[in-house]
């Protein structure tokens, strides 16, 4: 579904990702994991576009996407849920869904996603900013995928969140992945999520990957050590 080849990015004269390739398929959640600083966020700056990449290939099913705009990338089927949420605090939970939205929505899209997220439709005339931070990330995630993608994209979507949500956006993604057959690409460092949500795991260090595994082949362990300073 995702298919990066040869990727290399930066700020400045400071080169973050260093020829780096991998690839997501349908109906796979990837997690790649890392330390603060090793690169995650860049990476998924540089596939949505946020951040310009230096050389190399993205590649959306048959599409190139690594010279589009960022909206472009949006409509060619990425999705993006940003580290820290970033939700409209002064509008409703409803209305921030409606922001990631490409034209009217029908009652059945509304069904589906509140079906995934029922917390967001008991506060759907609620503010976004006078929900909790779990709250929030499941909105930011829900606002992203009423845009349909066909590659979902989450930056640490655990950061700041009580362990029982945690579990309600681990329970989310899988039961996304099965039914709507997208790719998820997600960074993390809280190894109880990995292991409870991914079908195969990277490990980044200073802009390359130094490990791979399917989740099968990995244990809590082994990735905390990869992990370790």
């Amino acid at each position: 579904m995702l298919r990066v080849s040869n990727l290399s990015v930066g700020y400045g004269q400071s080169c973050v990702i260093q020829d780096m390739n991998f690839s997501v398929g349908e109906a796979e959640i990837l997690a790649i994991m890392g330390r603060n600083g090793m690169g995650k966020t860049t990476l998924l700056k540089s596939l949505i576009g946020i951040l310009p990449s230096r050389q190399g290939s993205i590649r959306l099913g048959d599409t190139e996407i690594s010279g589009l705009a960022t909206h472009q990338r949006v409509h060619s089927g990425l999705a993006f849920v940003p580290q820290g949420r970033m939700i409209f605090p002064a509008l409703t939970v409803a209305e921030n869904i409606l922001t990631g939205s490409r034209g009217p929505l029908e009652k059945s899209d509304w069904d589906e996603l509140y079906a995934l997220f029922p917390i967001l439709y008991e506060m759907r005339k609620r503010k976004g900013g006078n929900l909790s931070g779990g709250q929030q990330q499941q909105l930011a995630i829900a606002r992203a995928l009423i845009s349909n993608p066909k590659v979902l994209v989450l930056d640490e979507p655990t950061e700041g969140i009580q362990p029982s949500i945690i579990k309600d956006i681990a329970r989310a993604l899988r039961e996304i992945r099965s039914t709507r057959k997208i790719a998820i690409i997600v960074t993390e460092q809280v190894v109880s999520f990995m292991m409870d949500v991914c079908d195969r795991a990277l490990v980044i260090e200073r802009g390359r990957f130094v490990h791979e595994a399917p989740r099968e082949g990995l244990s809590a362990d082994q990735v905390r050590s990869l992990l370790a300073v």
